[in-house]
C-alpha cells in the first residue's frame, strides 16, 4: 500500500476542516441570519434560564419495608429518607445500621457480601471504596412527578 503524500494529507486535513466548520458554524449563521432561535425548556417543562422554584426540595417519602426490585440486577431502593445522611471519604452515615455488625442490632437489611469484593473479586475485610458511596447506586424514592412516560414492565421472572 502506496504512503500518503504530503498534498493527500493536506487536502484530508482541509476536507475535514470544512466539514467541522459546517457544523459547528451553521447553526451561528442562521441565527445570525434571523431564523427563530430555539426555546429551550427543561424536562418538567420550565424556562432553562428560570431559577428553581423556592421551597424544601424534594420531599422523601415515609420509612417503609424494603421495596420490591422490577429486575435482577437492580440495587435495591432506600426505603426511608437519607435527608441529612453524611457519605464523604471519611465516614459513611449508611454503615451505622447497614454495617454487618450493626444489621441485627438495628434490624437493616445487611451490606451485599458483593460490597466487599475487588474489581478483581479479591475478598476484603471493609467495604470496598468502589461499593463506599452507596446512593451512586441506591436511591430513595420521592413523590416527585415524572419527568417523561413509563410503559416499563418488570420481567415474567420479577412478578
Amino acid at each position: 500500500m502506496n504512503k500518503p503524500t504530503f498534498q493527500s494529507t493536506r487536502l484530508r486535513a482541509a476536507a475535514l476542516a470544512l466539514c467541522l466548520a459546517h457544523t459547528f458554524l451553521a447553526p451561528v449563521a442562521a441565527v445570525a441570519a434571523g431564523e427563530p432561535a430555539i426555546k429551550l425548556m427543561t424536562l418538567r417543562g420550565a424556562d432553562i434560564q428560570a431559577s428553581d422554584p423556592e421551597g424544601e426540595g424534594t420531599r422523601y417519602g415515609r420509612d417503609q419495608p424494603p421495596l420490591p426490585r422490577d429486575f435482577v440486577q437492580q440495587p435495591p431502593l432506600i426505603p426511608h429518607t437519607i435527608k441529612g445522611y453524611n457519605i464523604t471519604k471519611n465516614f459513611n452515615k449508611c454503615l451505622d445500621c447497614h454495617a454487618w455488625a450493626r444489621a441485627k442490632e438495628t434490624g437493616a437489611t445487611k451490606i451485599s457480601v458483593t460490597h466487599f469484593k475487588t474489581r478483581d473479586g479479591e475478598e476484603l475485610s471493609s467495604v470496598s471504596p468502589r461499593r463506599y458511596f452507596c446512593n451512586q447506586c441506591h436511591v430513595p424514592q420521592s413523590d416527585a412527578k415524572p419527568l417523561v412516560g413509563n410503559t416499563f414492565k418488570p420481567g415474567t421472572g420479577m412478578r
